[in-house]
């Protein structure tokens, strides 16, 4: 298991289009990816479950990979957050 810490960055938080992303990027993996936020623990593969959360810009979340390439996983999920998704 690999975890990591993030600050969302990007202005509009995990919308519709940063989450679409971000699901179609994880569900490539074998491993179980987790967002923790807050007290709920998300299942980063699902769309509805994402979008419910709803993730603000500065948000504090943690990313948990466990399992097959879970380290590609994270490095992936790090990326992309830490980018701000490509958006301001």
């Amino acid at each position: 298991m690999v975890s990591k810490d993030f600050i969302v960055k990007n202005k509009m938080g995990f919308h519709m289009r940063p989450a679409q992303v971000f699901v179609n990027a994880m569900a490539k993996y074998p491993c179980d990816i987790t967002i923790k936020f807050g007290d709920k623990d998300i299942n980063a593969k699902s769309i509805m479950m994402i979008m419910a959360a709803c993730i603000k810009c500065g948000s504090e979340i943690t990313v948990i990979a466990s399992g097959e390439k879970e380290t590609e996983a994270l490095s992936e999920a790090a990326e992309m957050i830490e980018s701000g998704f490509g958006e301001e």
